[in-house]
């Protein structure tokens, strides 16, 4: 942890000078199409992948939301993975370009992600996509806006979600749980911390900090998480989301919404990510990609 670089949340647009970008393979086995789709206030960049060689029937689809804290990133630092969903879940994937914060605070996000699975939905016979099997994943505030967004699909009637993958998910803007207390600057200067939560919740809620804060920001705030899709989440034992998580799959169970879930032990947040080829970030991918696969190819 000591060689990872300290992100000014309040300077994202400048990247630290030790920061690394993760090394992207590109997969000869996968196209790659850059597409501009019209979302609510604004056009939106979505990232198809998709088979070089695709099969006559259609393929299940998959849409995936990044992480960045609500702040940060873009759908290219994801291409490699999406390329792994691509070939080993065997889907299609669309990757949305969704805005930041703070320049675009709540609901701009989870309005542009909810764009991004309704032209899926309604271009499925263009994409050659099965609109049946149609998921929804991301990481961190990618996985904050994935369970918001099953959430508001849900409530608006649809596209119908069979799946929805949050990993380590940014949930609530409350930060009041004992492992967001752990994991402090003090103790982890150089991981997403209890202060970096803080400040990029406050950025990205804007003004609706100041009342009710809705589920749809903050997806641990719903009361009732009956008829969401069933789900799968993963999330290191240091991360200062770990309590948040353990809490909402205990309710989705609890709401007899069927989860699996995995705790990985001495990982701190996005070390999947961070330190993508040791073992255990291997073995987390492997699993949430195989139950991927599971849910898209019953």
């Amino acid at each position: 942890m000591d060689s990872l670089p300290v992100v000014d949340l309040k300077n994202t647009r400048t990247l630290p000078e030790d920061f690394v970008l993760p090394v992207q393979v590109k997969s000869p086995l996968v196209k790659t199409t850059n597409r501009m789709i019209q979302g609510k206030d604004t056009e939106l960049l979505i990232k198809i992948y998709e088979p070089v060689k695709k099969p006559e029937t259609s393929l299940p689809a998959f849409l995936w939301i990044h992480g960045g804290g609500y702040l940060m990133g873009h759908p290219d630092l994801d291409d490699s993975l999406c390329e792994q969903f691509v070939l080993r879940a065997n889907c299609v994937v669309g990757s949305i370009d969704y805005r930041l914060a703070p320049d675009h605070a709540y609901p701009a996000a989870i309005e542009d992600c909810y764009a991004g699975l309704t032209w899926m939905a309604e271009h499925a016979d263009e994409l050659q996509i099965d609109p049946a099997r149609l998921a929804i994943g991301g990481a961190s505030a990618g996985g904050g806006l994935t369970a918001a967004l099953a959430i508001l699909a849900r409530d608006r009637g649809g596209p119908n979600i069979v799946f929805q993958m949050p990993l380590y998910p940014m949930i609530d803007d409350r930060n009041r749980t004992p492992s967001s207390h752990e994991i402090n600057q003090n103790n982890f200067p150089k991981a997403w911390n209890r202060e970096m939560n803080q400040l990029a919740w406050s950025m990205y809620l804007g003004s609706a900090a100041d009342g009710d804060v809705p589920s749809y920001a903050a997806a641990a705030r719903e009361t009732d998480l009956s008829g969401l899709p069933p789900a799968y989440t993963c999330i290191g034992d240091l991360d200062l989301f770990r309590d948040e998580t353990i809490d909402y799959v205990a309710r989705l169970a609890q709401a007899d919404v069927p989860v699996e879930f995995h705790l990985y032990p001495g990982c701190f947040h996005g070390f999947d990510v961070i330190f993508n080829d040791a073992e255990i970030s291997n073995r987390a991918r492997n699993e949430y990609i195989d139950a991927l696969y599971r849910a898209l190819n019953p």
